[in-house]
């Protein structure tokens, strides 16, 4: 073989082109999903109303441009995606050391939290909170639904944290406490810091997850951007239209998350 040939790989000039190519069959997905979407609009008989939408996104008021039900939805959804994650990692954070910890009752709760809430779906949970403990709580819907959200999503955090904590290496325990660090300074100046960077592309996925669970509160007369959206449709029978941007709001959500996950995560590891 000649031996420029095996300066230049094959996988190396692949890598070169593969990010038109990539970008090429996204572009074409699109086309196919816009054409099937056309095709059955036309056997349904479905007459297109785009020009109505806006007024649902923005408002005149007195001359000035306000939100309007789809934006003021997707500020409710913000809201309780804001809250969520922070609790959830709050939760998850303190869950996961419980779990790790030398105490047999902490680990016992800990367990019975995970197994209960992992195993019976959302929806369930929601409702229970609202009918049965927000009563007792004296909490409204929106506050109903942050916490179901906050022990589901802690629950899953909390084993994405836990790996995150074991997959450091016994000999940075070891280093930490040869410094004379005690159990809890090793945890915060030596191990966590090593396992967030670890943890922060799972923890992104579950902050994705949150954002698409955060639908149900709906189910709990809670006005965020799909509850909005069921209104403006029942309202106006617009259900493509309507439907379409408010999955585009929330595409458009999770990628800045995404993105916004993706930074951090080169900045720590640029400054590791």
């Amino acid at each position: 073989m000649p031996r420029a040939m095996t300066r230049f790989p094959i996988p190396y000039l692949g890598y070169k082109t593969r990010p038109l190519l990539d970008l090429l069959g996204f572009c074409l997905l699109l086309a196919i999903l816009a054409w099937l979407t056309l095709a059955g609009s036309e056997r349904l008989g479905y007459n297109w109303q785009w020009y109505r939408l806006p007024r649902y996104l923005l408002q005149d008021v007195d001359g000035r441009l306000a939100a309007g039900p789809l934006l003021q939805g997707l500020a409710v959804t913000l809201k309780i995606t804001a809250a969520g994650l922070v609790l959830a990692t709050l939760l998850g954070m303190t869950t996961a050391l419980l779990r790790l910890s030398s105490s047999i009752v902490g680990r016992l709760l800990a367990t019975a939290y995970l197994e209960t809430v992992r195993n019976t779906p959302l929806l369930i949970q929601i409702l229970f909170i609202y009918f049965a403990l927000s009563p007792v709580l004296g909490i409204g819907g929106l506050a109903s639904g942050i916490l179901a959200l906050t022990l589901f999503e802690g629950a899953y955090a909390s084993e994405i944290i836990r790996a995150g904590i074991v997959s450091v290496e016994r000999g940075q325990w070891e280093a930490a406490y040869s410094l004379g660090l005690s159990r809890t300074q090793a945890y915060v100046r030596v191990v966590l810091p090593q396992a967030l960077r670890r943890v922060l592309p799972p923890l992104t996925s579950q902050a994705v997850s949150l954002v698409k669970d955060s639908a149900l509160v709906s189910t709990i007369a809670v006005h965020e951007l799909t509850m909005q959206g069921q209104i403006i449709v029942a309202d106006t029978f617009l259900t493509f239209e309507v439907w379409f941007t408010v999955a585009a709001m929330y595409l458009l959500l999770n990628t800045v998350l995404s993105l916004a996950a993706s930074g951090l995560e080169r900045r720590m590891t640029l400054t590791a």
